[in-house]
C-alpha cells in the first residue's frame, strides 16, 4: 500500500486526499441523514467531519465564486449586446410599429388628439423615425462601447463586494433614503 503511494506525484496525491475527502464528505452527510431520520444522535465522527466539510466550503467557495465572475466578465466584455438588440428590432419592425400605434392609440392623453386628421399617418411616421433612430443608435460602435463600460464596472462592483464580504456579518440593511422602492413612513416596499 505504501509503495503505491510513494510513486505518485504531488498533484496526483493532491487529487487523491481531495478524491477520499470528497467521499468521506458525502458518506458522512448519508449516515447523519439516515441517523437523524431514525431519531438517532449523530456519532461524534460524523458530526467532526460534517463540520470540516462545511469549513472546506466555506474556505473554498468565495476565491471560486471571484474566479467564476472573472470569467463571465470577461466573456460578457467580449459580446456585441446593442448588435443584437438592433438586429432584433429589425427582425420583429412591423410589430414594433403596430404595438407603438396600439399603445399611443389606446393612451387616455391622447384621446383627444386621435381625432384629428391625419393622427394615424402622424403616429406612424413617428414611430419608423424613432424606431429607425434607435436601430441607428444601436448599431454605432459608441453604444457597443458604452453598454460594455456599464457591464464592466457593474461586474467590478460585484466581485469588489464579494472580495469584502466579511462571513458571518450580514450586509447593511437597505434604508429607506438608499432605496427609492421602500416608503419612508412605513418602511415597507411601496405598491407600484
Amino acid at each position: 500500500m505504501i509503495d503505491w503511494l510513494r510513486t505518485l506525484d504531488p498533484a496526483q496525491f493532491l487529487l487523491l486526499v481531495v478524491g477520499v475527502f470528497f467521499v468521506l464528505a458525502v458518506v458522512s452527510a448519508l449516515v447523519t441523514w439516515v441517523l437523524v431520520r431514525r431519531g438517532l444522535k449523530t456519532p461524534w465522527a460524523v458530526r467532526r467531519m460534517n463540520r470540516v466539510t462545511i469549513w472546506v466550503v466555506d474556505l473554498i467557495k468565495r476565491p471560486i465564486t471571484v474566479a467564476v465572475l472573472d470569467e463571465v466578465s470577461e466573456v460578457l466584455q467580449s459580446g456585441h449586446y446593442t448588435k443584437n438588440i438592433s438586429d432584433a428590432l429589425v427582425e420583429n419592425h412591423d410589430e414594433l410599429v403596430a404595438l407603438v400605434a396600439e399603445k399611443v392609440r389606446h393612451d387616455p392623453s391622447s384621446r383627444v388628439v386621435s381625432h384629428l386628421p391625419g393622427y394615424d399617418t402622424v403616429v406612424h411616421q413617428v414611430s419608423e423615425t424613432t424606431l429607425r433612430v434607435l436601430i441607428e443608435m444601436l448599431g454605432d460602435p459608441r453604444m457597443d462601447e458604452l453598454i460594455s463600460d456599464l457591464i464592466r464596472n457593474n461586474l467590478e462592483q460585484i466581485k469588489q463586494a464579494v472580495r469584502e464580504h466579511e462571513p458571518g456579518k450580514a450586509p447593511p440593511p437597505v434604508t429607506p433614503s438608499t432605496s427609492p422602492d421602500i416608503s419612508p413612513m412605513s418602511g415597507r416596499r411601496r405598491v407600484t
